[in-house]
């Protein structure tokens, strides 16, 4: 399967720069799958698709600032880090921009006492491996001279830090958020729960696996970095009963579908199995999807691995007309944009 067969064209300013204030005002476009129809709603109004005994399943994972900006030892040169994944002994992997004058053994300053020491390069995955030294906790400075990273396309300085977090953020660990749950509030989640859906929550720190392009013209060939998952045995308890009872299980955001349809085990009779784990999987058309029965999910990236998983679960050709249609009705795009709720 090609990937240009995934790609397609969005019109200058579409991508929404702010978050949508209240939250639950953004437009919600949903996709019957059986009768390939589209309908148009308010994300205020999901309770309207959601019935009694549903499994709504979210991502908690909260956003940390690891964008550090810094300067060259030597030449006072600006460089902005975007720390990836801890290596043992306090090695850090890290992206590094500009990149092209960074070689190993160059010190980066950072400020309150935070340098960093660049030892390798690794071509391959286009990652530096950093050594930092610091007095103190490393968490702690983070939290005081860290930004939060938001995807290169919003150009608008953040207001709020909250901004870039979901409402139910509570466990540190991601480079990214998982956006699909930006449109929810308290009140919703609580106006949700009053009509008797069940709501669970699941932890899949999103990486770079999230939003690492596919480099490669056949898609088959493009391997998935691998995320952290963690899903505790009171949730799995709760997501293997709504799956014996045939309830609905509604998956609240790509991370979220990849962290379900991961911890599927068919060895535990065709059952999710919990505790802590990594994920690489790699969701295309093609794949056939074994807990996840419903996609709320917002519109993304031509080309990316988001994408190609929504095409798989509504099929590629509903997902670009869909597309097609928002485009026409001004639709907000990407992270902060408008959701779509596939049933």
């Amino acid at each position: 399967m090609k990937l240009e067969e995934f790609d397609y064209y969005l019109p200058g300013g579409y991508i929404a720069q702010k978050p949508m204030k209240p939250r639950d005002h953004s437009r919600l476009m949903v996709l019957d799958r059986g009768s390939q129809e589209i309908r148009h709603s308010h994300f205020r109004n999901i309770v309207d698709y959601l019935k009694a005994g549903d499994l709504l399943v979210l991502n908690n994972t909260k956003v940390l600032p690891v964008r550090l900006l810094g300067a060259k030892e030597n030449t006072k040169g600006k460089i902005e880090i975007l720390l990836l994944n801890p290596r043992d002994g306090g090695d850090w992997e890290v992206l590094i921009k500009p990149g092209k004058s960074v070689h190993p053994g160059t010190r980066i300053i950072f400020a309150e006492g935070l340098n960093g020491v660049v030892k390798t390069k690794e071509e391959e995955k286009g990652v530096y491996l950093v050594e930092f030294n610091f007095k103190g906790d490393f968490q702690e400075i983070l939290e005081r001279i860290g930004k939060i990273p938001t995807p290169p396309y919003i150009k608008e300085e953040l207001e709020e830090k909250d901004d870039y977090q979901t409402v139910y953020a509570v466990e540190d660990g991601s480079i990214a958020a998982p956006t699909a749950g930006f449109h929810f509030t308290k009140p919703l989640l609580k106006e949700i729960s009053s009509k008797g859906v069940e709501i669970v929550y699941i932890t899949l720190h999103i990486g770079r696996g999230t939003f690492e392009p596919v480099r490669v013209s056949e898609i088959e060939k493009h391997k998935m970095s691998a995320e952290f998952y963690s899903i505790s045995p009171e949730v799995t308890q709760k997501i293997n009963r709504a799956h014996r009872e045939k309830r609905r299980i509604i998956a609240v955001g790509t991370s979220t579908t990849r962290t379900l349809e991961s911890a599927f085990n068919p060895e535990e009779g065709g059952m999710a199995s919990g505790g802590s784990n990594w994920s690489n999987l790699f969701i295309y058309p093609g794949y056939k999807f074994k807990l996840v029965e419903v996609l709320v999910t917002n519109f993304h990236l031509p080309q990316s691995t988001p994408l190609l998983l929504v095409s798989a679960f509504a099929g590629k050709d509903f997902i670009f007309r869909a597309y097609e249609e928002a485009i026409r009705e001004k639709y907000r795009f990407y992270s902060f944009g408008d959701a779509m709720m596939i049933i």
